[in-house]
């Protein structure tokens, strides 16, 4: 660098476009199926691609774009019990991020199915706590019927793959991220696996 001259990273570098990608395409899942957004997915996601912080950050804005676009363009009602709820979803959205950094964590190396692995326990954890949550403060346990779970369970496995496989398709094109044809992953340094 000669005296005189600063080099700025640009404000929109490489490093915000996948997260950016990512919760925009919240926006789409929150206008089209409100309520089935699939944080879960969105969790995996980020603990495959991104630092830990990041991924959290992720959940955080993926969740509250949800919450925006439901209470200002689909009518959201405001009560205790719709906002209770809301707050019930962004925690089980950090706590899939949790679960799938966990498993993320153990792993050196892993290809698809160490990706799966990812996916199903952000999935069990997401599930698992507005389970319990239901149990605890409600009497109504219909969105639980397997039909409904296994739907649920659809969307956030086929937004998991589409996002994955764009993913990797971004990185074979040489968008920063390393390509290859198995995940790796440095724990040292807490790095987002190249998928």
């Amino acid at each position: 660098m000669r005296a005189g001259f600063v080099t700025r990273k640009p404000f929109l570098s490489t490093a915000w476009l996948w997260p950016l990608l990512l919760v925009s395409a919240s926006l789409f899942f929150s206008l089209g199926i409100a309520c089935a957004v699939p944080l879960a997915a969105f969790a995996a996601l980020g603990a495959l691609t991104l630092p830990p912080r990041a991924a959290y950050g992720l959940i955080g804005a993926v969740w509250l774009t949800n919450q925006i676009v439901g209470y200002l363009f689909l009518s959201y009602p405001l009560d205790f019990s719709t906002l209770a709820w809301g707050f019930a979803l962004a925690a089980a959205g950090l706590c899939a991020a949790f679960a799938a950094l966990a498993v993320r964590s153990r792993l050196s190396t892993a290809g698809i199915l160490g990706a799966g692995a990812v996916f199903l326990s952000a999935f069990a954890a997401y599930e698992g706590l507005l389970f319990a949550l239901t149990l605890a403060f409600e009497d109504d346990l219909s969105t639980y019927e397997p039909a409904v779970v296994g739907r649920v369970l659809a969307i956030n496995a086929t937004a998991f793959a589409i996002f994955l496989l764009l993913h990797r398709f971004a990185s074979a094109l040489g968008t920063g991220t390393e390509s290859g044809g198995e995940i790796t992953l440095c724990r040292a340094q807490q790095r987002p696996f190249s998928i």
